[in-house]
């Protein structure tokens, strides 16, 4: 259903823009003929990389997913480049009004007008969209910042002051993701010399079968603690999510599936607790609050990795510490931080919830269009330190 909505909208989008930028713009029928056909083969790659991936695999997808994906995100800043430039169009056309000799210049005035119109707003908007996807594309696909942020915790022993957790999310192996990126990221962690990695969802795009290869990597991260992993939306798009927890416990890292584990130095210690996504419900596994932080000491601290800031209400409510997440992509492409930022307590950094602090990172990688425009990607380390 959401493909179906979805592709109705680009739909309705790729006759707008076909209006303004084709017809609007060309004189002869050839012209307008070739550039349709141009025009029709792009948003035939974008259909494709919304819907073939599943079915041809993962594998197969790269080489219509990276146009049709590229198409989609030029696509968006057409479609809002050229809302912006209607209303100044609008008038030009209207004003000022010409002052022809004859009734045919009347009407070659205006006509010439709004070609000369449709035209400049054409090549303007064209412009526009293509060097800010340029832009976003080399943020998307460059290296992660790596994000350093002190986090004071009550109750925190001094023997945990400095304590390093490296937290990576939506590292999103797919068709236009794979092993190098993996690579990329575990190299990174690795030389922040963490005290353990959280890995808070949305790992993959695709089966073990599929992105198995990809995901090795992981086996390499080093940490004096070890690397712990939640399930994202993300985890739960393939037949069977379990394989894939089944996969990172071979490869080191430790699904923390509803539940708890204690990390201790010397006689101190916190607790590092999980909590499955919100859509682990539609394959009957859902987030267990209160199986996640049974058995808690009162006395120390407790962290807890949830894929979903909007989870963070009821991580308050049970009186956590600290809560890890990602899932926003820090909205990954202006404007539309605006409207994650509408469902989420949080789009990105450092916050609070009544007693809980909560922090998002933007991710290692991307979803969709290989672009990221005022979000860049970031491996973020949390330094713990005792709250005075």
């Amino acid at each position: 259903m959401f493909i179906v909505i979805l592709c109705s909208i680009l739909g309705l989008i790729h006759v707008y823009l076909w209006k303004r930028l084709i017809k609007d713009t060309t004189r002869t029928r050839r012209t307008r003929w070739v550039l349709t056909g141009v025009f029709i083969v792009f948003a035939a790659l974008l259909i494709a990389a919304l819907i073939l991936p599943r079915a041809v695999g993962v594998d197969s997808s790269g080489w219509f997913a990276w146009p049709g994906y590229l198409w989609f995100a030029l696509v968006a800043y057409l479609l809002l480049t050229l809302l912006v430039l209607e209303p100044i169009r609008w008038v030009l056309q209207r004003w000022p009004k010409p002052t022809p000799t004859a009734e045919t210049d009347a009407v070659d005035t205006v006509v010439n007008r709004r070609l000369f119109l449709a035209r400049t707003g054409a090549v303007a908007a064209g412009a526009a969209s293509v060097g800010l996807v340029g832009v976003g594309l080399g943020n998307a696909i460059g290296p992660p910042n790596v994000i350093r942020v002190p986090v004071a915790l009550r109750r925190l022993d001094p023997s945990f002051n400095g304590f390093r957790i490296a937290v990576v999310s939506d590292i999103h192996l797919g068709p236009l993701a794979g092993r190098a990126h993996t690579e990329r990221i575990v190299r990174m962690i690795n030389e922040t010399e963490p005290d353990l990695v959280a890995i808070v969802g949305d790992l993959v795009d695709g089966t073990v079968e599929e992105l198995g290869p990809a995901a090795e990597p992981l086996r390499d991260l080093e940490s004096r603690e070890g690397s712990f992993f939640v399930t994202g939306n993300h985890e739960y798009f393939v037949d069977d999510p379990t394989s894939w927890l089944r996969e990172l416990e071979r490869l080191g890292v430790h699904p923390l599936r509803n539940e708890n584990t204690v990390i201790r130095r010397d006689a101190a210690a916190f607790d590092l607790a999980g909590v499955n996504d919100v859509a682990g419900a539609s394959k009957s596994d859902p987030p267990d609050f209160d199986r996640a932080l049974s058995g808690r000491d009162p006395s120390r601290p407790t962290v807890l990795l949830a894929h979903q800031p909007v989870q963070v209400a009821q991580a308050s409510a049970r009186g956590v510490d600290l809560q890890l997440s990602g899932h926003t992509h820090g909205g990954q492409m202006w404007p539309f931080h605006y409207v994650v930022r509408a469902v989420q307590p949080s789009l990105a950094g450092l916050s609070a919830v009544n007693d809980t602090q909560l922090y998002v990172t933007r991710g290692a990688g991307f979803w969709g269009p290989p672009v990221r425009i005022g979000a860049p990607p970031d491996i973020s380390v949390i330094s713990l330190e005792p709250r005075t």
